[in-house]
């Protein structure tokens, strides 16, 4: 199913937004540091259409590309100005760049406490059937999401893995499932198929922990928690690439197109989960299965890699204006501005041949989306 305009109007409006909160946060840390900002633009640096208004001295414009937003501080590169950027305080300097990605950060942060009060807290100790595949043997044997598996062939069940290992070890063979099914002890028996792939399971079921509501810390802390966990991977991954840990071709980067190509991938998988879901509720079938949130994961994930990425060590990114701060702050010596520029410049052209080279490659070898 392709949802077109309307979900590629969508995705631009949430890359937009968080390119927008990145600059938004080099905005506000800029007027806590008293650097004065001469324009804080709506969509990138190109054609400017329309000054919205002006505030402290902030000229509030939109550009002619409406995709997210740029920041543009007095005396950026000159530190001979005053009240600019270059002529502050390396301290300061230092807040204003490392703000942006805090914002992607943050708001990766919300993105999965959302997540986490929407879905709950999972609670090991008891494995929940998630979904049940059409035409597959749980399907015939009557399994139903929302069950919760007791026993196996008699074995009590309290992990998911060991009722998984349980299934194997009885491929063709009738196994006998006690069930919980809304309080109500129900025995079925299924016949899990060796013929059925890795992908189909051999009976045909997602497995999960039951959950209970979250409190508002287990939400925040869980939010941060896995945020931090997808930097650190993603700071690890040239490490891993390096180590062979993992494949080129699962870390391929990706741009425009590729990111699109998820986004609508992720948004066709939830709207399909939710229109399944509301037909078993209407037929009154059995339990409907649960939605999933696919698109608010890869939100959560963008925003983490759009901040991290910022902060690598590159000339032209926030990391590698603060790497020309560092010696400034450890040693009392500025790095002179105008070799500063020189090798923010030739960056700049070498990220723009790269990000080209990125999205050719995305028309010529489109990343391979599993779901």
């Amino acid at each position: 199913m392709e949802f077109g305009f309307l979900t590629l109007v969508i995705f631009f409006f949430v890359l937009g937004g968080m390119i927008f909160v990145h600059e938004l946060g080099h905005f506000i840390a800029a007027r806590w540091a008293g650097i004065e900002v001469e324009e804080f633009g709506f969509g990138l640096p190109s054609y400017k259409i329309a000054t919205l208004f002006t505030w402290k001295g902030t000229e509030f414009t939109v550009h002619a590309l409406p995709l997210g937003g740029f920041v543009r501080p007095k005396g950026e590169n000159d530190p001979n100005v005053p009240g600019g950027f270059g002529s502050a305080s390396p301290w300061k300097r230092l807040v204003v760049l490392v703000a942006g990605p805090v914002m992607n950060l943050l708001t990766a942060i919300i993105v999965f406490s959302a997540l986490i009060a929407y879905e709950g807290v999972p609670q090991p100790g008891k494995v929940k059937v998630d979904t049940v595949a059409e035409n597959s043997p749980a399907q015939q044997a009557d399994l139903q999401p929302g069950d919760v598996i007791v026993s196996i062939n008699g074995v009590e069940v309290t992990d998911i893995q060991p009722a998984i290992n349980i299934i194997r070890e009885n491929l063709d063979k009738p196994v006998e499932m006690v069930i919980d099914r809304d309080g109500e002890l129900i025995t079925i028996t299924a016949t899990p198929l060796s013929n059925r792939t890795p992908q189909q399971g051999a009976l045909g079921v997602g497995l999960t922990y039951p959950t209970r509501p979250a409190t508002f810390i287990e939400s925040v802390s869980g939010g941060a928690t896995i945020t931090g966990l997808q930097a650190a991977a993603i700071v690890y991954l040239p490490v891993a690439l390096i180590q062979g840990a993992i494949a080129p071709d699962q870390a391929r980067l990706v741009g425009f197109k590729g990111i699109y190509d998820l986004f609508n991938f992720s948004v066709q998988e939830d709207v399909t989960s939710r229109q399944e879901a509301a037909a078993v509720q209407s037929t009154g079938s059995g339990a409907a299965p649960k939605p999933t949130n696919f698109t608010l994961n890869l939100i959560g994930v963008l925003s983490i890699s759009l901040g991290v990425f910022n902060l690598f060590p590159i000339p032209a990114l926030d990391g590698g204006r603060i790497l020309f701060t560092l010696p400034e702050i450890l040693f009392k010596k500025r790095i002179p501005t105008e070799w500063e520029n020189m090798v923010n410049g030739i960056a700049m052209l070498l990220l723009i041949g790269l990000m080209l080279f990125v999205n050719i490659m995305d028309f010529v070898n489109p990343a391979q989306l599993v779901p």
